[in-house]
């Protein structure tokens, strides 16, 4: 009963200086009294009478025991923290002229990415004179993204940041499967979310070209 928090975010009992109320609670029917009914109500159910809508016409009021209903609060907010996904962007350089064997390892690495649930921004970095590879570096981008449409969706298409061809690559959404996959492939192949109580930060995985 009136809780004795010195933070108290919501007003309760006699903090409520509204001529009526509408009250709510579990069992209690939804309806308006005055303030002074509400709050003796509230005592004789041996709980308080917490102002949960302020704004509304009349504020919104329920009959519960303060202490209780800051709990529930936080076990609420708890539960929505612990369903936040974390994505982390991992980043796959590759050279212009990439050997395929090294194309296939990156390749495999980013389909992990994937289906953990990060993002992937994989580039093209032109070092010298290899920005003569341009158009090939832009092919090369194209069909890393090609290779991981069964379960990537292209965010931003290739585009030159200084040295960098840049392209960035994202999960797809659960239930957005190709027309010619089966139910069980749709399944196999659906990114993974993870949970995390860490801060997303960018990790790369490069080799020398």
């Amino acid at each position: 009963m009136k809780g004795d928090n010195k933070k108290q975010q919501y007003r309760i009992n006699e903090q409520i200086r509204v001529r009526e109320v509408r009250i709510v609670g579990d069992g209690i029917e939804s309806q308006v009294i005055s303030t002074r009914e509400a709050i003796q109500m509230a005592e004789q159910m041996d709980v308080d009478l917490v102002e949960i809508s302020p704004n509304a016409q009349p504020p919104v009021c329920r009959l519960i025991d303060y202490s209780k209903f800051l709990y529930q609060l936080k076990k609420k907010a708890k539960e929505m923290k612990a369903k936040q996904v974390k994505i982390e962007v991992k980043e796959i350089r590759f050279g212009p002229q990439t050997a395929e064997a090294d194309y296939a390892f990156k390749l495999k690495h980013a389909q992990e990415f994937i289906k953990d649930g990060n993002k992937v921004k994989a580039y093209v970095f032109f070092k010298g004179r290899s920005i003569v590879f341009k158009e090939q570096g832009e092919v090369l981008l194209l069909r890393f993204a090609n290779d991981l449409e069964d379960i990537a969706k292209v965010e931003s298409m290739p585009n030159m940041e200084g040295k960098k061809m840049i392209i960035m690559l994202a999960p797809k959404k659960l239930g957005q499967p190709k027309k010619k996959e089966s139910a069980k492939d749709v399944q196999k192949d659906a990114p993974k979310e993870i949970q995390s109580d860490t801060d997303s930060e960018d990790t790369s995985l490069e080799s020398e070209e």
